[in-house]
């Protein structure tokens, strides 16, 4: 008896499978164009356009952090290894007693 059901239910659902395929929608698979930007119509002339609620808070937020962090990188502190170092090796060459600078070298160089 199974193997009898088995293809009589194989037969009875396919086609109502491929029936059902609406593949999730019906009608036009996009938007159709209206030509007008984000479906707004065009204003009148001599008419400003009025900001939502959110936009000044974009612009200002996004245009602000901007300048934040542009001043930030600008006035940031110098940690690179190599500045430190140039700062190590002149502060004991001057412990030392020895010229730092090319001007008092070649001085130090032709006195001698």
């Amino acid at each position: 008896m199974l193997p009898q059901a088995l293809p009589r239910a194989a037969r009875a659902t396919a086609p109502r499978a491929l029936a059902s395929r609406r593949y999730a929608s019906h009608g036009a698979h996009y938007n159709e164009p209206t030509g007008n930007l984000f479906g707004e119509p065009p204003l009148a002339p001599g008419q400003k356009r009025k900001w939502e609620w959110w936009e000044p808070l974009w612009y200002f937020g996004m245009y602000g952090g901007m300048a934040a962090a542009a001043v930030g990188l600008y006035f940031k502190p110098d940690t690179s290894i190599k500045t430190w170092a140039l700062k190590e090796a002149k502060a004991r060459m001057e412990a030392r007693g020895e010229a730092t600078d090319y001007a008092s070298y070649k001085a130090a160089k032709e006195g001698a």
